[in-house]
């Protein structure tokens, strides 16, 4: 089953841009949510593949509006949720 996410080969997205000399984050709540889910994932709370899985399920209006970090702040959500249960 193809995800929103899975557009390889598909034509139609045009080209990344690439920004020259771009910074690892344009936010610095950007760089908490990656320090974040690097100690989830050392503590084991969740795993990649379920980090992935999750940012893969998000509803696809939802991933394309999103910027890279904030579909890692739903996974990180997502999946602290789930485990409260």
């Amino acid at each position: 089953m193809s995800r929103v996410n899975d557009v390889g080969g598909q034509s139609g997205f045009g080209s990344v841009p690439v920004e020259q000399d771009e910074p690892p984050f344009h936010a610095d709540w950007e760089a908490r949510v990656y320090a974040l889910n690097v100690a989830m994932l050392r503590e084991g709370v969740y795993n990649l593949d379920q980090f992935r899985d999750a940012i893969e399920r998000m509803p696809p209006a939802e991933y394309l509006a999103a910027s890279y970090y904030e579909r890692w702040l739903h996974a990180v959500e997502t999946l602290t949720a789930a485990r409260r249960g």
